[in-house]
């Protein structure tokens, strides 16, 4: 069942927007822009939630940036949110996306299903030798 109500979502960066190869930047998991766009243009809130601090996390949000994704907020509730530790530094969300899940990471095929539907998923095209098997 596809989901109606615009939420906040906090999305992690190593093993989720990109495989796990820190300090670097790995490559794009399948899907992962064209559903976080899909999400936004739905209406809902991304934040970057991720132990990426100073340069390697100014890498992280300019390749995302590179790739059609801005974040309402980065390690933070909202944008104009002060860290000076008299808060939590606790991000509030109503979903995380997040690798380190219990079961670990569903990928976003499955993420995208969750949201919007089955009808709607990505698809990867297949060009290998059972690629008549999906048709």
């Amino acid at each position: 069942m596809a989901l109606h109500k615009h939420i906040i979502i906090a999305v992690d960066f190593d093993g989720t927007i990109v495989e796990d190869d820190y300090p670097k930047i790995g490559k794009e998991q399948i899907f992962a822009f064209s559903t976080m766009k899909e999400l936004q243009k739905a209406g809902h809130r991304l934040i970057l939630w991720t132990v990426r601090h100073g340069k390697k996390l100014e890498e992280a949000v300019e390749f995302c940036k590179a790739n059609g994704i801005d974040f309402y907020a980065i390690n933070k509730n909202y944008p104009e949110e002060i860290q000076d530790g008299s808060t939590s530094p606790k991000i509030y969300a109503d979903m995380f996306i997040d690798d380190r899940n219990i079961g670990g990471f569903i990928g976003w095929g499955q993420v995208h299903q969750l949201f919007f539907g089955e009808a709607n998923t990505p698809q990867k095209k297949n060009k290998g030798f059972f690629s008549f098997l999906k048709k």
